[in-house]
């Protein structure tokens, strides 16, 4: 499987199933996406954070009230799911039931109509247009994703976990290198220059603490850096030293 980097923003996530692997997919989405999730029952954390809808199969419209959870309390089985695909029309289908005939009428609904789907009960080898979400680690623009395909979720919250320290600041260190990079095109320098005054910036323990701490002003001290950098090749050794 290929990591991608999707954009769920004006799309919709179909979700079966309102457990608490279906709370964990909603609300993953939920923050970009509409969407709906078909379920008899839902856990109170779900109901309490989405906009619930007494409805059936036959009758139930979409409000195009934007991004959220919407939640239809409808039991859907191997018969009917094929019905909410073709009525929600989703980017994306996740089957997340605890009846593994539910789930495998909704994988093939979505596949019949080349609709992405994330099977919650499946690990391992995987059909054509099969998606994995992955534990992922946030720092402001920066997001680290971990997966091991589905083959162990215990061990990419693990990873997951592990990275969180790590990454403090790079959402800002992002942030910062975008800026100086737009700056830099208007300095006299070449390509090759630049790219390395950048890298520097980036593998600069200094800039790091700034950003972290916010002790000092972390553009001050990239700026240092990349004059040693660009202008100055015998401070740039002792600094390395």
């Amino acid at each position: 499987m290929i990591p991608l980097v999707h954009d769920f923003t004006d799309q919709t996530v179909l979700v079966f199933g309102g457990g608490t692997v279906g709370e964990r997919k909603a609300r993953r989405f939920a923050a970009e996406a509409r969407v709906v999730v078909v379920s008899p029952e839902f856990t109170d954390a779900l109901a309490g954070t989405a906009t619930a809808r007494e409805a059936t199969h036959e009758t139930w419209r979409p409000s195009g009230e934007g991004p959220g959870i919407e939640l239809v309390r409808d039991a859907p089985t191997a018969d009917t799911v094929s019905g909410w695909v073709d009525r929600v029309d989703p980017t994306l289908v996740v089957a997340a039931t605890d009846v593994e005939a539910v789930n495998e009428a909704a994988a093939a609904a979505a596949r019949s109509r080349k609709v992405l789907v994330n099977r919650t009960d499946r690990a391992g080898g995987r059909d054509a247009g099969s998606v994995v979400v992955p534990a992922t680690v946030d720092d402001g623009s920066v997001s680290v994703a971990v997966t091991t395909g589905g083959a162990s979720p215990a061990l990419s919250k693990y990873l997951r976990e592990r990275l969180e320290d790590d990454l403090a600041g790079a959402g800002a260190m992002a942030d910062l290198t975008r800026d100086l990079r737009t700056d830099l095109k208007t300095r006299d320098l070449t390509p090759g220059e630049r790219r390395a005054a950048m890298r520097r910036v980036v593998r600069s323990s200094r800039v790091w603490k700034a950003l972290r701490t916010g002790t000092t002003n972390a553009r001050k001290v990239a700026e240092d850096v990349i004059r040693i950098e660009t202008t100055n090749p015998s401070e740039r050794e002792r600094e390395d030293s």
